[in-house]
Parts: C-alpha cells; sequence; structure tokens
C-alpha cells in the first residue's frame, strides 16, 4: 500500500508505520484494493490528514468506517463526493447546524471546506469493502486511528473533540480533558437522532465560542 500522508504528519507517525502491526495491515490492504472493491480509493486513504495538517488541527471530529456504498466515501468521516446525495447522518449534521448557526443547508456534502479549516474528520477505521459495513475492522486501523488521537492529546492544546455517538465516546481514555474540550452527543444517525439525541447538542455554536474565547480563528461550517 503506497503511503501518501502530509509532510507534517510524517515526523509524528513515522515510528508507527514501521511497526509491524502496520506492515501487516498494509499487505491485507493489497490483497483487499487487488480481489475487491474498496473506499476510499487507495490516493484518499489518507485524506484526513492530507487536507489538515498537524500544526493546524482546531477540532477532530471521530467516526466509525467510510461510507461503504459506490462513489461516497472520499477519505473524511461523514463526507462525501462532490453531487452525491447526502446519506442520512450526513443529512442530520447539516440540519443541526442550519438550526444552530442560523444558516442555509449546505449544497455539497464534500467535507474538504471543514478539514481545510483544520478540522480533523478521523475514521476509526479508514477502508471498507464495498457493501460490508465493518469488513475492516480489527485488522489494525483501530491500532492506528487510536495512536492518532493520542498523539494529538500529548502533543497539541486547547483541541475540541466532538465526540458523537457511543464509539467515539469510548475514545474518551485517550484524550487528556485538563488540556482539551471534549464535547459528546448521541450519533446523527436517524436512530438516534430521532430518539432526541443529537438535535439540539449547539456543538457547531459551542465550538464556534470557544476557539473565539481562544482567539484562534471560527470554523465556517
Amino acid at each position: 500500500m503506497q503511503i501518501n500522508i502530509n509532510e507534517s504528519w510524517k515526523s509524528i507517525i513515522k515510528e508507527e508505520l514501521d511497526k509491524p502491526y502496520f506492515k501487516e495491515l498494509s499487505e491485507y490492504l493489497k490483497k483487499e484494493y487487488t480481489n475487491f472493491t474498496c473506499y476510499p480509493k487507495e490516493s484518499e486513504i489518507f485524506a484526513a490528514f492530507n487536507f489538515c495538517s498537524f500544526q493546524d488541527i482546531k477540532v477532530v471530529i471521530i467516526g466509525q468506517d467510510p461510507y461503504h456504498r459506490p462513489n461516497q466515501a472520499n477519505g473524511l468521516c461523514f463526507s462525501v463526493q462532490d453531487g452525491i446525495p447526502h446519506p442520512p447522518s450526513l443529512q442530520n449534521i447539516f440540519k443541526e447546524i442550519t438550526t444552530d448557526l442560523a444558516l442555509t443547508n449546505p449544497k455539497s456534502g464534500n467535507l474538504e471546506r471543514w478539514a481545510k479549516q483544520g478540522v480533523l474528520l478521523l475514521n476509526a477505521t479508514l477502508t471498507v469493502r464495498a457493501h460490508e459495513a465493518g469488513s475492516h475492522q480489527k485488522q489494525g486501523w483501530e491500532t492506528f486511528t487510536d495512536t492518532i488521537i493520542q498523539l494529538i492529546s500529548d502533543k497539541k492544546e486547547n483541541v475540541i473533540f466532538l465526540l458523537w455517538g457511543g464509539y467515539a465516546k469510548n475514545k474518551m481514555k485517550l484524550i487528556n480533558n485538563k488540556k482539551h474540550t471534549i464535547l459528546t452527543s448521541g450519533h446523527p444517525s436517524p436512530l438516534s437522532a430521532n430518539r432526541g439525541y443529537w438535535f439540539g447538542n449547539k456543538h457547531f455554536s459551542i465550538t464556534n465560542s470557544k476557539l473565539e474565547e481562544r482567539n484562534k480563528g471560527i470554523i465556517k461550517w
């Protein structure tokens, strides 16, 4: 597997890329991408890092898996390619943004615009086999992304972590809450959102308020 990753991250994670588990993961992915259709395309596996350098991180949003249907996943959690209909979770994210910040609903579901402003959109598992949700879990990705979260916690200060749903909330143990802000809520998926666990969390306005307090630029959601 060719590792196409931003220079700002290479020095941070170089040791990780040389560990036996990551080499095994790379071999596994070579076989998967050769024998099956997998998402995102190989050049976009590390998109979260390539659109958001380590130095620029202000906010971290943690997802679980890439979308597993055709033409959706682009390497950023919850994000889809331009022109692709918004999946239900993304629809609910945009609904919360429109009510929280009194904005119009975004037309594009491509969240590169967030990443370029310092939002790391990190899935816990960075790849998936087509039409098989969770198919690349427990192959090493979680070890890698947990290390990324821990490194951000250790090496940076005043990052805002948005943890949506039980899976993301389990990552709290990796984050130093004395140095960073952790905001939690239910997942934006319809099952959770329709039970009242998502809408009204105001995470987007709270995030911007905290960024303003720290004299950092707000995110244009």
